[in-house]
């Protein structure tokens, strides 16, 4: 048997080897019996489907499920009993667990009255696709409310009436879907959430004149401060630009000149022959 022979055979009892150890370690591993750590568990009520704003909860549309117990559910129930009948006052996904902040209190029913925070008030204003902001007025935004009377003195004005006032429902739609996905609703009444002042303001300018909504960002929560515009500050003419005083420039006087130098002089003698003369020279620099 020769070199090349021999290299070969040791080959192959090396690979067969390695082959028969691996499959024995995975059978091994295959058998070894699964170990379950228990872990302590409580009750909890979470959605079976998706529910939206207004949902009378019943029996058949929530569920019981093992809930960590080591991470409580704050606000949570364990009994289906502590929340049928009562309304939710925010959406919930499918498998959300069911809290306490997101139901209407006991005996206050589902639909829209539970939503209404205490001390406000809901009220209802026709609106058309130019009112409604081309339809996109949904439940969950938040508008300004304006109108247009006509004063005393037959000159229209217009003026905001309420500012960042929350949309309650479009038409009798009061979950958020299609504002979450950003889709326009038609809708001929909007129902607002207002303030008991806000609430009579809205309803005299309503009764007078115009109203007219304007869309505003989420996060903006700045109350609007404006004096209104009347027809005549609208077409009147435009006020004359500040006139600006120019600078006056004073020149000033010019410096006298300095007064001249007077050099010291001396005195020449000259004696020729017998006659002598004196002169007098000044002195230069």
């Amino acid at each position: 048997m020769n070199r090349g022979t021999r290299t070969l055979i040791v080959l192959a009892v090396a690979v067969i080897a390695a082959a028969a150890a691996s499959y024995g370690v995975y059978t091994a591993i295959r058998n070894i019996p699964e170990r379950r750590v228990e872990i302590a568990t409580r009750n909890a009520i979470v959605a079976k489907v998706k529910l939206g704003v207004g949902t009378r909860l019943t029996s058949d549309l929530v569920k019981v499920v093992p809930w960590p117990e080591k991470t409580p559910l704050e606000g949570g129930f364990g009994d289906v009993a502590e929340v049928v009948d009562r309304g939710l006052i925010s959406g919930v996904g499918e498998n959300e667990p069911i809290t306490e902040s997101k139901l209407a209190p006991k005996a206050a029913g589902a639909g829209l009255p539970p939503t209404i925070t205490p001390g406000m008030r809901a009220i209802s204003i026709r609106v058309n696709e130019v009112i409604n902001v081309a339809g996109f007025v949904l439940a969950g935004t938040r508008v300004d409310v304006l109108t247009i009377i006509t004063r005393n003195n037959d000159e229209p004005m217009s003026r905001v009436v309420a500012s960042n006032v929350q949309v309650l429902t479009a038409n009798s739609r009061y979950d958020q879907e299609d504002s979450k996905q950003g889709n326009a609703v038609r809708s001929t009444v909007v129902t607002l959430m207002v303030s008991p002042v806000d609430a009579e303001r809205i309803a005299l300018a309503q009764a007078e004149g115009q109203l007219m909504l304007t869309l505003r960002h989420p996060l903006d929560v700045q109350p609007t401060e404006t004096t209104g515009v009347s027809k005549a500050a609208l077409f009147g003419p435009p006020a004359p630009p500040p006139v600006v005083k120019a600078a006056v420039r004073r020149t000033p006087a010019p410096e006298p000149p300095p007064a001249p130098v007077v050099l010291p002089a001396y005195m020449v003698e000259t004696i020729k022959a017998a006659k002598k003369t004196q002169e007098t020279l000044p002195l230069t620099k």
